[in-house]
């Protein structure tokens, strides 16, 4: 079966929407390991005792690691259906964190809340993979 006959043109914008993400990841992955050396922060400690916004710019990393397994899940079940309106949730969501990340780099946690905005795209690509399951299951 060759794959691109089988996947419509626009899957391509899903492809570039992975991409941007992993870009995203990269980004805010160099970001933890400045702030490493700027703090002197070494491995294998995640946190810093002395240093708040280590631990902030620490956290952006990875509160986005915490998500970002469930976020290509729905985003990969959402582009299979819907590839244009997926890679639009997709790179809203991406965009929000770099939103919250800035946010967080600030020392203040609650100005994180910049990138609440990404829940759009997140809760979007959710409920278009329960549109596909309901479809799969001829419920709708």
């Amino acid at each position: 079966m060759d794959i691109l006959a089988t996947l419509p043109s626009s899957f391509g914008y899903v492809i570039f929407t992975y991409l941007y993400s992993w870009i995203m990841l990269t980004v805010l992955g160099v970001n933890v390991g400045a702030a490493r050396k700027k703090y002197n922060v070494e491995y294998p400690a995640m946190y810093s005792d002395k240093h708040q916004v280590f631990n902030c710019i620490q956290r952006a990393h990875q509160n986005t690691l915490e998500v970002y397994p469930q976020w290509l899940v729905f985003q990969t079940i959402a582009a299979l259906g819907y590839p244009l309106t997926a890679s639009v949730m997709g790179v809203i969501w991406v965009t929000s964190r770099f939103s919250y990340a800035w946010g967080y780099y600030t020392g203040d946690p609650a100005k994180r809340m910049k990138g609440a905005y990404g829940y759009i795209g997140y809760f979007g690509v959710i409920i278009l993979s329960i549109s596909i399951a309901l479809q799969l299951l001829g419920l709708i």
